[in-house]
């Protein structure tokens, strides 16, 4: 099940159409309050959506509000989430993605381009782990169970922090370059914006505590985990 949550009316019912048309379950939403209230309902019945699109020029909560909802719930953080709006500067991708967005889409959008990147984004998250465990210095990563711990401490990781380390310890040794991560991670390259992955980063490090200088930073290229 697909939600969109679209105040034009027009816009929505579009989207529900093609992505039903596409094989996908859709459902559309006016505003932030109506989502919320069908997915406490799907909830009670051990559902929940794979994929929210989510405008951002929302009336009430817009949608950078409504997807910091979304990432501060236990039962609705790993919800993939793609920001759909007219704005489309530089600025305003990087504080989509930095809020917890999946990918980004700005209007005027083809349904053809916005079918790609649903489908892009569940392929990616229907393969962030391989059901392994991989260790460096006092971090542990158990993909299996989601699970990371650090110092012996669970460390709380939003998806994009956890795609993120899962790269950079599967490849242990190898730099992994800004560009590379933009492309692993968000699918595709943000017009060279790195911006974003190094907030990221510095997110990360900091919720790994005193094992955050595990992750090496290579000047002017990158990132890697052991060398």
């Amino acid at each position: 099940m697909i939600y969109c949550v679209e105040d034009d009316r027009g816009i929505r019912e579009l989207v529900v159409y093609t992505l039903r048309n596409t094989g996908f379950s859709a459902s559309g939403f006016e505003n932030g309050r109506e989502m919320f209230a069908h997915l406490k309902e799907s909830a009670a019945r051990g559902q929940k959506p794979e994929l929210i699109l989510l405008d951002i020029m929302l009336p009430g909560d817009d949608g950078l509000t409504i997807l910091k909802q979304l990432r501060a719930d236990a039962g609705t953080k790993n919800i993939p989430v793609i920001l759909l709006t007219a704005k489309n500067t530089e600025y305003d991708k990087v504080v989509g993605l930095d809020s917890g967005a999946d990918d980004y889409v700005a209007k005027p959008f083809g349904m053809t381009e916005l079918i790609a990147r649903v489908k892009a984004v569940l392929r990616r998250a229907g393969s962030a782990g391989d059901e392994g465990e991989y260790r460096a210095g006092g971090i542990r990563m158990n993909t299996k169970a989601h699970r990371v711990t650090a110092d012996g401490a669970e460390a709380e990781l939003t998806r994009k922090e956890y795609e993120l380390l899962y790269l950079l310890m599967k490849n242990a040794g190898t730099v992994m370059t800004r560009d590379i991560l933009l492309e692993k991670i968000w699918g595709y390259d943000f017009d060279g914006e790195t911006r974003t992955v190094d907030v990221h980063i510095r997110t990360l490090r900091a919720k790994l505590g005193v094992c955050g200088d595990v992750i090496e930073t290579v000047r002017g290229v990158g990132y890697r985990i052991g060398g």
